[in-house]
């Protein structure tokens, strides 16, 4: 009696025990990953103005507090701080575009633009805001993040990110006077030095991209 040699089976080893190996596990797109990162950021912020009109409005005076040494802990807490529902109201639907659109070109980047700009904008207020005032609000954020968008493209002559930065200006540009001194209890600081950390941050995050270009602009040297 003779048996034929089968070679399918040595095609698919099968573990001991029986077990099927496990499927390899698929990460969500960067779109979703950023939408979601940004929407529990945002219900976050709701999440702490409910904390605080429970306290009676004492969790919002530790924003920052212009060159006093207990007002830089402001700059750590200020940006998810407001003044009343209407406060966040207004910054909501700006915080979740800009920021889904910053946290697009890779949430690690992203991610440290927003700490750039949350630094940059938080220190710039407590040097230059008014003596005895309390700034606070996600707005230094909103500013930062869309001076990011407007510059990075310039910085990085990415065409893509210089087309999304156009529209950004289109539809956002306007709050770009925000950064001037206007009404009392707006804090411009904040503004102004929230757009300054976003065009750091894009300076800086666009380094490689510079690096790049300028390896590209001198070629290959051939040494005799």
């Amino acid at each position: 009696m003779t048996s034929s040699f089968d070679s399918s089976r040595f095609d698919s080893p099968v573990p001991r025990g029986g077990a099927k190996p496990a499927p390899a596990s698929k990460s969500k797109p960067l779109w979703l990953q950023s939408a979601i990162l940004i929407g529990t950021f945002t219900m976050l912020l709701y999440v702490i103005e409910i904390v605080d009109v429970a306290s009676d409005e004492r969790l919002e005076e530790n924003g920052v507090g212009p060159r006093s040494i207990d007002g830089l802990w402001g700059i750590l807490f200020a940006p998810v701080l407001h003044d009343d529902w209407a406060h966040l109201f207004a910054n909501t639907v700006p915080l979740l575009v800009l920021g889904f659109l910053v946290l697009l070109s890779g949430i690690a980047r992203g991610l440290a633009a927003t700490g750039i700009v949350w630094v940059v904008g938080g220190l710039g207020t407590w040097l230059t805001g008014g003596s005895y005032s309390n700034h606070i609000g996600a707005s230094v954020l909103i500013f930062g993040w869309l001076a990011y968008l407007l510059v990075r493209g310039i910085f990085a002559r990415s065409l893509g990110q210089i087309l999304v930065g156009v529209v950004v200006f289109v539809v956002y540009g306007s709050l770009l006077w925000g950064v001037l001194p206007s009404a009392p209890g707006v804090s411009w600081q904040g503004h102004l030095f929230g757009a300054v950390g976003g065009v750091v941050a894009a300076w800086l995050l666009s380094a490689d991209a510079r690096k790049q270009r300028a390896r590209k602009a001198v070629g290959p040297q051939s040494f005799g």
